[in-house]
């Protein structure tokens, strides 16, 4: 879907725009995707597993352009990509069209100054304008700070799957299903 640009000020008092990514943004999320996985382990890849070619991540952009109930929301710093979020349709069935999916990242330096809150608070309102009536998230159960800026939005723990995601080094982590009703 089309976002439109806005300006909103972090807890520094910087400017950050928030708006819809563009087919000339491809490269460096592609490079966003591989950092962010190399500096916490609390998204879903390795980062050895972030693969896709240029021309896969102009289509996966533009699949988000093209859908009226998906957004890929990107934040920008000084010019500078530094995060993003993501609304997602649970799918096409009649009887999931009320639940969508959100997924969020930073780059670790940009945690903590209120724009992942700010990526999150206008994902939510598109949400609630395009009619969904819950999202869902998952998060690492050891990432803390994540859980608080969710729960500060109103989502709540509905449950926790042991030993979800699997590291390289053999050990486990759990994650917390999460949901916001609207």
């Amino acid at each position: 879907m089309r976002f439109e640009a806005k300006i909103c000020k972090d807890k520094r008092g910087r400017e950050i725009t928030l708006r819809n990514a563009e087919l000339n943004d491809a490269q460096e999320l592609l490079s966003y995707q591989k950092t962010t996985a190399e500096e916490t382990r609390n998204l879903m890849r390795e980062p050895d597993e972030c693969e896709l070619s240029i021309d896969d991540e102009k289509a996966f952009i533009e699949s988000y352009l093209d859908d009226e109930r998906q957004l890929l929301l990107i934040a920008v710093v000084d010019g500078k990509h530094v995060g993003n979020c993501a609304l997602m349709s649970q799918g096409e069935l009649s009887r999931f069209k009320h639940r969508g999916r959100i997924g969020i990242a930073l780059y670790q330096k940009y945690c903590g100054q209120g724009i992942g809150r700010l990526l999150l608070e206008n994902v939510l309102d598109v949400a609630k304008k395009l009619g969904y009536e819950q999202v869902e998230l998952e998060v690492m159960a050891g990432n803390k700070q994540a859980i608080a800026l969710y729960e500060s939005v109103g989502f709540i723990n509905f449950g926790t799957l042991p030993k979800n995601m699997k590291y390289k080094d053999g050990t486990y982590t759990d994650a917390y299903f999460m949901v916001k009703q609207f």
